[in-house]
């Protein structure tokens, strides 16, 4: 079976796999996840977060042949990751993410959106560093199909998200272009319109591209769902 690692998005953690590493386990597959710089067990300080730095934290997470899956902001560290990491990365699957364009931030990304959901929930740090998500509205952008339960978790454990980094305008080569893409989009998705997510992967291959119905958090709305969805593409 595959070799999986799992990336999350702004203000997430491995935690958020949760419930997706022993479903995936459970299919025969060597999973683990990872805490991208400032998040989850990682110390490293807001102000010190870059592009190159969360991509370098995917890199030491690889195998020799891994399948990497990137979830929103993810997309951002995983594309970049393949070009530091020649070879080592066999498939990236992106997950209602973000995928890169050569030259572009996220930020620049995310303005190319027909609409900006998320907006109305982002609470900027007072030092301009980071974004927090406004814990009234948290459950409807991110989380309005999931559990009572994980809702919960999820909020004890949500933390800052550095702005820098998608900020910083991403570098793509030939790595990037020549390793395969899937894209899983969501539906029911409130934070990157469903629509973007079409339009992003409007050009590719029909058999490279599947939907879920879920929200923005399919790891925790259907995570069985979502790993013999992957199971499926891999």
């Amino acid at each position: 079976m595959s070799d999986i690692l799992l990336v999350h998005g702004s203000g997430h953690g491995a935690w958020c796999w949760r419930d997706v590493i022993p479903a995936l386990q459970d299919l025969g597959h060597s999973v683990r996840a990872i805490d991208m710089p400032s998040h989850g067990e990682d110390k490293t300080p807001l102000s010190e977060v870059t592009l190159e730095n969360c991509a370098e934290a995917v890199v030491a997470g690889l195998g020799d042949d891994t399948v990497v899956v990137g979830h929103s902001w993810g997309g951002y560290p995983i594309s970049r990751a393949v070009d530091l990491a020649p070879g080592r990365v066999s498939r990236l699957i992106y997950l209602c993410a973000y995928v890169p364009r050569d030259g572009l931030s996220l930020a620049e990304m995310r303005r190319l959106a027909p609409r900006q959901p998320l907006l109305h929930a982002v609470v900027k740090s007072d030092d301009g560093i980071s974004f927090t998500i406004d814990p009234d509205k948290v459950v409807d952008v991110f989380y309005h199909d999931c559990p009572v339960e994980a809702v919960a978790f999820a909020a004890r454990n949500l933390s800052p998200q550095a702005i820098a980094p998608q900020e910083t305008p991403i570098a793509l080569g030939p790595g990037f272009a020549a390793v395969p893409k899937s894209y899983i989009r969501c539906m029911g998705d409130r934070t990157i319109p469903p629509e973007f997510q079409v339009e992003m992967t409007a050009d590719w291959p029909t058999v490279d591209v599947f939907e879920m119905p879920t929200s923005h958090s399919p790891f925790f709305s259907d995570p069985v769902g979502l790993a013999r969805l992957i199971d499926d593409i891999i």
